[in-house]
C-alpha cells in the first residue's frame, strides 16, 4: 500500500531536528511507526532541505556532523575573550556583571546613562499604547492578555539618541545595525507583567513565512531597563531559574542560534510590585529589517 507524505509528516521531522534528533534517528523512529523506507528517507531528505536551507544552514554538514551543525550559523555575541570585566565602546563604559553560556545570557551595567534613559522615556511617552504581541499563524499584530504593558515603537535611527544607542548596541554584539529592529519602550504599571514566552518566530506557524520576509528570524535580544522600579519587575528564564533585576542602564542580552524551545531561552517579565518598570528593547534578525 502505497503511503503519502503529508504536511503533518514533514511537521514532526522539522520538530525532531530543531530538537536535536540525528536524521539516522529520525529515520528509525519513523520506520518503527511504520513506514516505508523508501518513503521515510524521501521525505526525511526533502523535508531536510527546505528546513536547513530557509537558515542558511548546508544540508550537507547536518548528514557529516549532526545536529551540531544546527548551532553553527552566527549569533550576535559581545567580545569576551580575556573575561573582562569592563567593555570600552568609545562613549560608554560597559560592565560585564554576569554571564551564563547555556543559555546565552549576559547582564551588563552602565550601557545607558541615567540622561539618556530619562530621554527615551520622555521621547517615547507620548506615543505609549496598549502593547501588542506578533500573531505568527497570520503574521499580524493583537492585545494579549499575558503582556499588560503600554508601548511604542521608534523606527531604527529615528532620533539622534536612538542612532546612537543602535550604534552602540551594535558594537557591544558585533552585529549590524542594519540587522536590528527598531528600539521598543516599554512601560509597566504596578501588577503589569509579560508572561514567559520565546522571541523568536516559530517555523510551525503559517504566519512566521511572512514576518521572516523583513529580515529573518529573531537570534538574539537585548533588553535595556530605563528605571529602577520600587519592588519586582525581574527579567525572568524559567528553564533555568534565572532572574535578573531592572536596574537603570544596566541591561540583559540574550542569543537563540535556532527558533525551538532547546535553546532555554523561554523568558518573561515578572509582575511590578511597586512603582513602575521602564525597559527599552531591542530584537536582533539574521539580515538587514526593512
Amino acid at each position: 500500500m502505497s503511503q503519502t507524505i503529508t504536511a503533518e509528516l514533514r511537521q514532526w521531522i522539522t520538530q525532531q531536528v530543531a530538537a536535536g534528533h540525528g536524521p539516522e534517528a529520525v529515520l528509525q523512529s519513523m520506520m518503527a511507526s511504520g513506514w516505508q523506507e523508501d518513503v521515510a528517507l524521501q521525505a526525511l531528505e526533502q523535508t531536510l532541505e527546505t528546513f536547513l536551507r530557509e537558515r542558511g544552514i548546508d544540508p550537507q554538514a547536518v548528514y557529516e556532523r549532526g545536529t551540531a551543525a544546527l548551532y553553527d550559523k552566527p549569533v550576535p555575541e559581545p567580545s569576551l575573550q580575556g573575561d573582562p570585566t569592563v567593555i570600552d565602546l568609545g562613549d560608554a563604559q560597559v560592565q560585564v556583571v554576569m554571564r551564563m553560556e547555556s543559555p546565552r545570557v549576559v547582564v551588563f551595567a552602565n550601557l545607558l546613562s541615567a540622561q539618556e534613559c530619562d530621554e527615551l522615556i520622555a521621547l517615547a511617552t507620548p506615543r505609549l499604547e496598549r502593547s501588542l504581541t506578533v500573531k505568527t499563524d497570520t503574521g499580524t499584530s493583537e492585545v494579549n492578555p499575558a503582556r499588560t504593558s503600554d508601548g511604542m515603537f521608534f523606527q531604527r535611527g529615528e532620533f539622534p539618541l536612538c542612532d546612537r544607542i543602535e550604534q552602540r548596541i551594535a558594537r557591544l554584539l558585533n552585529w549590524p545595525v542594519e540587522n536590528g529592529e527598531g528600539l521598543q519602550v516599554l512601560r509597566y504599571r504596578p501588577g503589569a507583567e509579560y508572561k514567559p514566552h520565546y522571541d523568536y518566530f516559530d517555523p510551525a506557524q503559517p504566519g512566521t513565512p511572512t514576518i521572516l520576509k523583513r529580515g529573518g528570524q529573531r537570534v538574539g535580544t537585548l533588553v535595556m531597563y530605563l528605571n529602577t522600579p520600587l519592588g519586582g519587575g525581574a527579567t525572568t528564564f524559567p528553564d533555568v531559574k534565572l532572574s535578573v533585576n531592572p536596574v537603570k542602564g544596566s541591561a540583559v542580552f540574550f542569543s537563540y542560534a535556532l527558533p525551538h524551545p532547546s535553546t532555554q531561552t523561554l523568558h518573561g517579565g515578572a509582575p511590578v510590585l511597586a512603582g513602575e518598570k521602564w525597559v527599552a528593547t531591542k530584537w536582533l534578525r539574521e539580515g538587514r529589517f526593512e
